[in-house]
């Protein structure tokens, strides 16, 4: 094998690296959002995950049936779909359930824990038991060869993309919006917060919400590059958590920054050594990472 050869395989499976970044961080930032500014520990996370996945699957089902001629461009209008459809099930979830749990994160932990359960087997008994995989437009299909030897995915650009534009748009509406602003002072003073006439409880509403959304988002990358199952999404809760606590609960900056190398250093080890190995090497620079600075990567300086 040629130096060549080696480096073209380097490079296909640093992008493969990439496409599992693209995941973690949509993952990340809305577990960012949730736990990272408002403290929850939402075991259900990975659901609305599958919630998004699982929208683009029913979208795509039913351009095929019903107008297959539009196949070409369902699949935009399907992400902005998987947002609205995992937002408002965020919504009534913290209207049912996590406004009555603020202050008490074991219990949140616990409650969203049986709404996994129930959503897992929801997901069972009215949409597939099996994995299931949506039919993709075609200019997702194919790669794109800069170099000969070199393939890249065309999907995993898309994916990369998309992040890049969610990303984008969390940073900006966290430190541009009323809405982050809102947020920004509700996390550093709630006491403060409320007495200059921010409603705290729709703050926290609307922001438990979008970081469902994001998660749905999560979900439409994923069905590029995965099937779905009903347990898809608890396949990416751990390493989820993983990249928010890595990177600082309350830092944005250090989502996207331990997302990637949590990503490149599992996709480049499992080149070398098996997956569940490549799992253990990564958890293992983690943990000896986190106890040199339990603080995370990025710690935020918040006044509580």
């Amino acid at each position: 094998m040629t130096f060549s050869d080696m480096l073209n395989i380097g490079l296909m499976q640093g992008f493969a690296g990439l496409s599992l970044f693209a995941v973690l961080l949509l993952m990340g930032l809305g577990l960012a959002i949730i736990f990272g500014q408002m403290g929850v520990i939402n075991m259900a996370h990975g659901e609305f995950m599958a919630i998004g996945a699982y929208t683009i699957y029913m979208s795509a089902q039913f351009t095929e049936h019903m107008a297959p001629g539009a196949m070409a461009y369902y699949f935009p209008i399907a992400i902005v779909l998987a947002f609205g459809v995992a937002f408002i099930f965020g919504w009534i979830m913290e209207w049912a359930l996590i406004r009555h749990l603020y202050s008490r994160p074991l219990d949140t932990l616990l409650a969203t824990w049986g709404v996994s359960l129930g959503l897992q087997q929801c997901f069972r008994t009215f949409i597939n038991p099996k994995e299931v995989s949506p039919t993709l437009p075609e200019w997702l299909m194919g790669s794109w060869a800069p170099a000969e030897g070199l393939d890249i995915p065309i999907n995993g650009l898309f994916v990369l993309s998309l992040t890049a534009i969610v990303t984008a748009g969390v940073l900006l509406a966290l430190h541009r919006s009323r809405w982050g602003l809102r947020v920004r002072a509700t996390v550093a003073n709630r006491t403060m917060a409320n007495a200059t006439g921010i409603d705290t409880k729709k703050t926290d509403r609307l922001t438990f919400a979008i970081g469902c959304g994001i998660a749905g988002v999560a979900g439409a990358a994923f069905t590029t590059i995965g099937s779905t199952g009903p347990t898809s999404g608890q396949l990416y809760i751990v390493d989820s958590f993983l990249v928010v606590t890595f990177g600082g609960a309350a830092s944005l900056l250090g989502t996207v920054v331990s997302a990637f190398g949590i990503a490149q250093t599992q996709s480049i080890s499992e080149f070398f050594m098996t997956g569940s190995m490549a799992k253990v090497l990564t958890l293992s620079l983690i943990v000896l990472i986190l106890m040199l600075r339990p603080q995370g990567l990025f710690a935020s300086k918040v006044r509580r």
